[in-house]
């Protein structure tokens, strides 16, 4: 089977943004007027297409990626629409690490939101060369200029302008264009799908002007030949000069900024063309770089169908129809449904049983895929996400996805016997999904603890225990994941001596430890000199420390922020073994701990809180009376805004008392910011509650 779109035909492209910008909306309009649709579906109605969880359409928000396939101009273009709530990062990551382009959304109102940011870091982490659309230009108090200003000084962004807004009076009725100086109104009685191209009006002309020469500049700087001809006035046209913003968009040096209303059905159509105009396809993007099997060398791979297979598993999904299905994005070569591939990471084999284009939730079967696609394999399933797919004979590792870890916990338990067995079953299935989920068993209490990201992300999973896999279970309260560190430098010994008739245990190891500056990773280090321990034990005095860390010494949490340098020990011919200086090393490193001032740490919480300005003083009291710091206040028309760091552990319940302290007019975001140590009172408190002992 030959490919159907070209390669350079092929758009891979994500939608992101801070919650309630208009991911999903845009997404949908896209979908109308591209043909894929013919209705309209709305997020306040529940009749998004690419919201298609029941819980998404019931809260009114993305809970999950969702792909979907569209074309327009010859050109095919898969999109991802992700979710804009901080708990569900994951999934932003995930997408920008598959993806060659993205649409980065902003409020004309409120501009550049905490989440915005975040996710535009998300997007320098992976390099992914981004468009801008600032949507809501409908809306009172919308300002486009503000919302580059805030792009260059927030996210030291280059945003270009393409367009400017049009308005007749007050209202927002289309844009000017500013590579063909024309203006673009839309006719709201075919709901956007046709437009008028007019003059520019007189009033709007002398700024439509100044901002086309500040296009050119933009241009200019990224095109040395394009400047040369600048600098001599020469005629420029209008394909050189997309050409030199393209090159601009894909380089990473600049982003071409676009407006509109996507609820109003304006301003939809310019932005697929710029898809097309600004944004990659896969043959533009470099060869994909990994790691030979043996981890010495680095394998490249082009975007062609003649190299060997390779895909990376961004995404797993359960279906209730296929079983497991494995989200995959193919990086080169080319493979049939029945062909035989390697999970790299697993080292095992499997055929792909059926491969599918997703959308939504809607499968399509394919026969083949191919480099550039994004698609969906049934019957991987060993399969996990960031795990690397290639032909059997060609095996090498990509670069896998780093997920943050979960900061909030909550207990789960069975209601009968029958639930418990579909309590397990359902919970390793939800955490082969959501990489930011996990679970373990609290040792003393014998309880199942399930962590998240935060109370939304939690509620929505237990929601899908009780809903979507029938389990009946009683939830506790949400607790903080705390961790444990050290303050100052110390130095530990053990032997571990056992002797107990034939071949006994010893090992003898020494150590020092000291803080990590920002209660951040670990590094072992091994300073042994003179084979005091030899080299082969050196690993496993590493994987004590390690074990050890696990558990802190003062209320068992887990210890991070900590440098250990192996300096000492001995070892007997004998009786020495990997385990004896495993549990030496255990040893001694819970020894310098309790000499090393040990601290407990507690995640603290980036929140911005949106409010009419009578209520400032009260919600500024009660975020001080939760321990928080205010950073910053902000004035919005119409609104306060107030940014703060709070501690997680304070923040239960906060949507329910700022609702009733500002009679629900005001809103709140919050994501995680650092670990930072708990004071001192309340320590002992969380020590008491936790081990039953009060610390001296």
């Amino acid at each position: 089977m030959a490919r159907v779109v070209p390669i350079e035909s092929c758009r891979n492209i994500g939608i992101m943004a801070h919650i309630d910008a208009g991911k999903t909306t845009t997404t949908e309009r896209i979908l109308y007027y591209t043909g894929r649709t013919h209705r309209m579906g709305e997020v306040h109605d529940g009749t998004a297409v690419m919201d298609w969880m029941a819980q998404e359409q019931e809260r009114g928000i993305t809970i999950t990626s969702a792909a979907t396939t569209c074309y327009w101009r010859d050109h095919r273009v898969n999109i991802i629409d992700t979710p804009g709530h901080v708990d569900f990062t994951a999934e932003v990551e995930r997408s920008l690490r598959v993806l060659d382009g993205a649409i980065a959304l902003f409020d004309a109102v409120a501009g550049v939101e905490p989440q915005s940011e975040t996710v535009w870091r998300q997007a320098d982490k992976y390099r992914v060369p981004r468009l801008a659309f600032v949507n809501k230009m409908d809306r009172t108090g919308a300002d486009f200029d503000r919302c580059i200003a805030m792009m260059r000084d927030r996210l030291k962004a280059n945003p270009v302008a393409v367009q400017l807004p049009l308005f007749d009076g007050e209202e927002f009725v289309g844009v000017i264009d500013l590579i063909a100086m024309r203006a673009v109104r839309y006719l709201a009685e075919t709901l956007g799908a046709e437009f008028a191209n007019e003059e520019i009006p007189a009033p709007q002309r002398e700024r439509a002007e100044e901002a086309r020469r500040q296009l050119f500049e933009s241009a200019a700087e990224v095109d040395d030949s394009l400047l040369e001809r600048y600098l001599e006035d020469a005629e420029i046209s209008e394909r050189e000069l997309v050409g030199a913003l393209r090159a601009g968009a894909i380089g990473a040096r600049l982003v071409p900024v676009f407006c509109g209303s996507a609820f109003k059905n304006k301003g939809i159509q310019p932005l697929l063309d710029a898809i097309v105009d600004y944004l990659p396809s896969p043959a533009d993007m470099p060869p994909v770089r990994g790691t030979s099997v043996d981890g010495k060398g680095v394998v490249e791979r082009g975007a062609g169908d003649g190299e060997p297979f390779s895909a990376l598993i961004f995404k797993i999904m359960s279906d209730p129809y296929v079983g497991q299905l494995s989200f995959m994005r193919v990086y080169s070569g080319s493979a049939r449904t029945g062909h035989a591939v390697l999970n790299v990471n697993k080292g095992k084999s499997a055929k792909l049983g059926r491969l599918l284009r997703m959308h939504a939730n809607k499968r399509e079967e394919l026969q083949q895929i191919f480099a550039g696609d994004i698609g969906a394999a049934v019957g991987l399933k060993h399969a996990g996400t960031g795990d690397t797919i290639t032909a059997p004979n060609a095996p090498f590792f990509l670069e896998n996805i780093i997920f943050p870890e979960p900061v909030i916990s909550i207990a789960i338990e069975p209601k009968t016997k029958a639930d418990q067995e579909r309590l397990g079953i359902s919970l390793n299935k939800l955490g082969f999904e959501d990489p930011t989920f996990k679970v373990h068993q609290d040792e003393e209490t014998a309880q199942t603890i399930i962590s998240g990201m935060g109370e939304l992300h939690l509620e929505i999973l237990v929601e899908r225990l009780l809903r979507e896999f029938n389990v009946g279970a009683n939830v506790g309260k949400p607790k903080v994941t705390y961790r444990e560190t050290v303050t100052e430098p110390a130095c530990g010994e053990a032997r571990y001596v056992r002797q107990s008739g034939g071949r006994g245990q010893y090992g003898h190891v020494e150590l020092e430890l000291e803080p990590v500056p920002g209660h951040k990773g670990f590094t072992f280090v091994s300073r042994i000199a003179g084979g005091a321990i030899p080299k082969e034990y050196v690993p496993a005095c590493e994987q004590g420390v390690r074990e050890a860390m696990a558990a802190g010494v003062l209320a068992g949490y887990e210890m991070d922020g900590i440098k250990v340098v192996l300096t000492n020990g001995s070892y007997h011919e004998v009786d020495s073994s990997e385990l004896s200086f495993k549990v030496a090393a255990s040893m001694a490193f819970k020894d310098a701990v309790a000499q090393a001032s040990p601290v407990l740490l507690e995640p603290l919480m980036d929140v911005e809180v949106v409010m009419p300005e009578e209520y400032l003083g009260d919600v500024m009291g009660d975020l001080n009376a939760r321990r928080g710091k205010i950073a910053k206040v902000d004035h919005r028309i119409g609104a306060q805004i107030v940014r703060a760091t709070v501690p997680l552990a304070e923040m239960f319940g906060y949507a329910t008392d700022l609702r009733s302290l500002t009679q629900g007019r005001a809103n709140y975001t919050m994501q995680f910011h650092s670990y930072v140590e708990v004071p001192k009172a309340i320590q002992a408190e969380i020590i008491e509650r936790v081990t039953g002992r009060r610390p001296a």
